[in-house]
């Protein structure tokens, strides 16, 4: 098909992600802005008129492998140039947010540096870029929730679909950035929510997932006027035809109200599964970090889950070494890990990162302990994700058909605890949702069959 006369032409947008959820839906919604400026996806570099890196702060050693991807890049631009081709390299998410001034210093080829908060921002940026030489940095955190500004349209993601709905962090705990990157906690109008959860249940999104830094802290503006928690949220949401299945990450233990744990046993559509980060389960550790909580409170709040649904699956973050930590307090986190048994868990050496209180905090625990101490741990919670999905088999259980699967005539899906699915069966198509035995427990995924039938013969 041919473009009509005086159509420009396509420009090709990279954008790589790294990080959490909410940075994956960000980078989508960058395209989305970028979209009406004439920018389609690509996977190569090598042809791509804009690169957008979208960073996190999160992890371990993530400045060092955004300058090493700038410099690939720089080399990238370098050789489009020789061509007569420019290229716009632009530097977004939580990295740019703490580190922008070093970014334009280290790597003078960049041309945009953007916090999380000014992506909406985009189409203005690359206006005045084309206007003038020279940089262009948005890293403050503007009035307007940039929410407003974005389009209606977004592309559609499928049979499950992410949707923030709030943003930021009051919490300031120790070792974590995101207060200062991604600024004070933000609830996004129920009203908007919404209407943007019906869009995406129109292109087939069949399962929704709801994202925040604190995403169980929600407490928007509702259609009547009042504050909405996260429970009444979640209860509009189920209403809208087409949407099965609800979730949310990620919840901080403080905000885990009575409300939304009665929600887990009211609302069908809610799936049995909770992500709740503990980060450790030693108290003395837990005033350390300033979570705001102990031990016991977290215990309490996972009996009283499972009270109202038995089925209830748990995952959690671990972080290891924190400054200060003690081999007994390394005990009582394992402790805590024993007594409550997770289906999935995410666990970490502690790292230093700039600007956060731990960072100079005295007792730096060495490398090598905390190695010993995270394989000791992640020991622990293989066995424990291995020993749920062996219970799980034999179990009869819904699926959400996600796509294809690796071998002719089989399909892709999630279970309810959110555990990939593999199948046999053509009749059924990507947002389906089948009934299934499950069949066999593999290392990182279940085998099943339909319901109604039984395994083939080995």
């Amino acid at each position: 098909m041919t473009e009509p006369a005086g159509t420009p032409p396509r420009k090709k947008l990279l954008i790589r992600t790294w990080g959490c959820q909410m940075n994956v839906y960000d980078s989508a919604r960058m395209a989305d802005v970028l979209a009406p400026l004439g920018y389609a996806p690509t996977e190569d570099a090598a042809e791509a008129d804009m690169v957008v890196l979208n960073t996190c702060h999160i992890r371990e050693k993530a400045s060092e492998k955004v300058f090493s991807d700038l410099g690939r890049l720089r080399d990238t631009k370098q050789r489009r140039a020789a061509a007569g081709k420019d290229t716009v390299i632009a530097v977004a998410g939580c990295v740019a947010q703490a580190e922008g001034a070093e970014i334009t210093a280290r790597a003078p080829w960049v041309d945009m540096v953007l916090g999380p908060q000014t992506y909406h921002r985009l189409p203005e940026m690359v206006a005045r870029l084309s206007r003038a030489a020279g940089q262009v940095i948005e890293t403050d955190f503007p009035a307007e929730a940039k929410f407003d500004h974005l389009p209606e349209a977004s592309a559609p993601q499928g049979p499950i679909a992410f949707l923030t709905v709030q943003e930021g962090c009051d919490k300031f705990c120790s070792f974590c950035v995101v207060p200062y990157t991604r600024g004070a906690e933000f609830s996004r109008p129920a009203a908007a929510v919404i209407a943007e959860a019906r869009r995406l249940a129109g292109q087939g999104a069949r399962e929704i997932a709801l994202l925040g830094q604190n995403v169980n802290a929600y407490h928007g503006e509702g259609p009547d006027g009042r504050v909405w928690g996260l429970r009444r949220l979640l209860r509009a949401l189920a209403e809208i035809p087409g949407v099965a299945r609800l979730r949310y990450s990620t919840s901080h233990p403080r905000d885990m109200d009575d409300d939304l744990i009665a929600a887990h046993g009211e609302i069908p559509a809610l799936l049995p599964f909770m992500h709740l980060p503990v980060q450790t389960g030693s108290d003395r550790m837990l005033r350390a970090m300033n979570r705001g909580h102990d031990a016991a409170l977290f215990r309490r709040i996972v009996d009283r889950l499972r009270a109202v649904r038995p089925d209830m699956a748990l995952s959690s973050d671990f972080i290891i070494g924190h400054p200060g930590e003690s081999l007994r307090d390394f005990e009582d986190t394992m402790a805590l890990v024993r007594d409550t048994g997770f289906a999935l868990a995410y666990s970490f050496k502690y790292s230093a990162r700039p600007g956060t209180p731990a960072a100079g905090l005295p007792g730096q625990v060495p490398e090598a302990e905390k190695d010993a101490r995270l394989q000791a741990l992640q020991a622990l919670l293989r066995e424990q994700q291995q020993a749920f999905n062996a219970d799980c088999v034999g179990r009869d259980c819904d699926v959400l058909i996600t796509g294809p699967g690796r071998y002719p005539g089989q399909l892709a899906g999630r279970s309810p605890w959110l555990q990939p699915v593999h199948l046999f069966g053509n009749e059924f198509l990507p947002g389906d949702i089948v009934r299934v035995r499950l069949s066999a427990a593999l290392t990182n995924s279940l085998s099943a069959t339909l319901a109604h039938q039984e395994p083939a013969p080995a």
